[in-house]
């Protein structure tokens, strides 16, 4: 474990002690409620702190792991070495014309909500998407028939030796629930959108209707990571799972949601062991009924 005191005096320097937590329960910072401490839990509030901590990761060989806000993700029971990084507290979002510029930290909904506000089209797909924006880009995240490349055009990023960048959307690579953000070690501090003018109305009544989809047919009364599998070419994830009679299965607190069979909820205390083998359970059911590989959509990371 990094747990000395001279690695929490540089994090201190760098930020203040409010902004450095040590042996934090990650399970505190993610959708599913589970994962064991971090080490060094910090939420810088510049993109200047944000290369410092890079580089001193670097220089004093200290674990780095970037935490967006956790909800397509899973942090295994054995907790995080080093530092976390989590960019929390970099939430601006502003409009100016048909551009919105997003921090990192801030939520893609809220982003959709502010181009609803600006009367821009564009982003209603995101209206329901829980995660962050970094989150959204690392993940090329969408939904509903759009994704976050269609309109973005460009991002402020940190590279893993902690030097800043500004990269077009191009430069990112993003395919279906991919970017080359996690092979190039990229942090991303900012995004900034292209949207097109539209009608109030008419972009509210498609979030409204989105969002009634969402809360209608998706298991939001427990704890999960969301949609746990990619959607496999010619198939649906959710009804492979129900048709191979998984609705409902259960390991330890861990069970496929009964209300819709692409999700696996934290419905008792479950620990991320019990989780994850759910998942191995379910891949490994629908492998032996239908011949097909369900990739799974959601990051694990951690120690077991």
């Amino acid at each position: 474990m990094v747990n000395d005191h001279h690695t929490y005096e540089k994090l201190t320097t760098i930020t203040s002690e409010k902004n450095v937590m040590v042996n934090e329960h990650l399970k505190n910072h993610t959708y599913t409620r589970l994962g064991g401490m971090a080490d060094f839990f910090v939420t810088p509030e510049t993109y200047e702190q944000v290369k410092q901590i890079v580089k001193l990761s670097i220089k004093d060989d200290i674990p780095f792991t970037l935490l967006g806000n956790g909800s397509n993700l899973i942090v295994k029971d054995g907790g995080i070495r080093g530092i976390v990084l989590n960019l929390k507290q970099l939430t601006s979002i502003e409009t100016t014309g048909t551009t919105i510029v997003a921090q990192s930290g801030a939520r893609i909904i809220d982003v959709s909500r502010e181009a609803l506000s600006k009367r821009l089209t564009g982003l209603e797909f995101a209206c329901g998407i829980p995660g962050s924006v970094g989150g959204a880009l690392f993940m090329n995240a969408g939904a509903y028939g759009g994704e976050i490349k269609d309109v973005l055009e460009s991002a402020i990023v940190v590279d893993r030796n902690g030097d800043l960048y500004t990269l077009s959307a191009h430069d990112l690579d993003l395919e279906y629930r991919s970017s080359n953000i996690p092979e190039k070690g990229y942090i991303v501090l900012e995004a900034t959108f292209s949207m097109e003018a539209g009608n109030y109305e008419e972009i509210k009544a498609v979030m409204d209707d989105l969002t009634f989809k969402r809360e209608s047919k998706q298991p939001l009364e427990y704890p999960s990571c969301g949609s746990v599998f990619k959607r496999p070419p010619g198939y649906f994830a959710g009804k492979l799972i129900q048709d191979s009679g998984l609705q409902g299965k259960e390991i330890g607190g861990a069970q496929v949601s009964l209300k819709h069979a692409g999700f696996i909820v934290n419905k008792d205390g479950a620990s991320a062991e019990e989780y994850i083998g759910l998942i191995h359970f379910v891949q490994d059911t629908v492998k032996d009924k239908f011949g097909v590989n369900l990739e799974r959509e959601v990051k694990i990371i951690g120690e077991d």
